[in-house]
């Protein structure tokens, strides 16, 4: 029953967002940064959690620290200009772009809880590492992982 719970909720999380992003050519300008760095270089527990989940599932095809392969952009370029809501259409519903000079298709995330659960840290550490405040690699520094982390991470997940 869990299971289908967290299906459907995928689900709506994916239908709501794929109706309400709107366009934009670049991400603002004003936007509030995601992710925090100190100045030891002590990451934010988003950041950290990011880092993993990255790891586990987007570097296969987006390449070691998000900066591509050759069957997949390097994302610490594609955030420079996509917009929250652009990162999340994408990654949420996926994304075709096929013509004759290229063939890339980004599968749909949408229902998967080991990225729908972590896609927010994804994309503060993603952003982070556009922003160049995060070097390659494991963060040698991170926050400790809140306890209403670990509550949010267990709903999440259905434990």
């Amino acid at each position: 029953m869990r299971s289908a719970c967290r299906s459907l909720f995928f689900l709506a999380v994916a239908v709501t967002l794929a109706g309400s992003v709107q366009a934009q050519e670049t991400a603002s300008t004003t936007e509030e940064k995601p992710y925090h760095v100190a100045e030891d270089g002590t990451v934010s527990w988003p950041v950290f959690s990011g880092f993993r989940r990255y790891n586990s599932v987007c570097h296969t095809c987006h390449g070691p620290d998000g900066v591509g392969s050759t069957f997949a952009p390097a994302l610490v370029d594609s955030m420079k200009r996509l917009s929250y809501e652009q990162y999340m259409d994408v990654v949420v519903n996926g994304r075709k772009n096929v013509n004759t000079a290229v063939q890339r298709t980004m599968p749909s995330f949408g229902l998967d809880p080991n990225v729908m659960c972590y896609i927010d840290d994804i994309y503060a550490y993603l952003k982070a590492r556009s922003d160049g405040v995060v070097p390659r690699g494991r963060p040698a520094k991170k926050e400790d992982k809140p306890a209403e982390w670990a509550e949010a991470e267990a709903a999440c997940m259905g434990l």
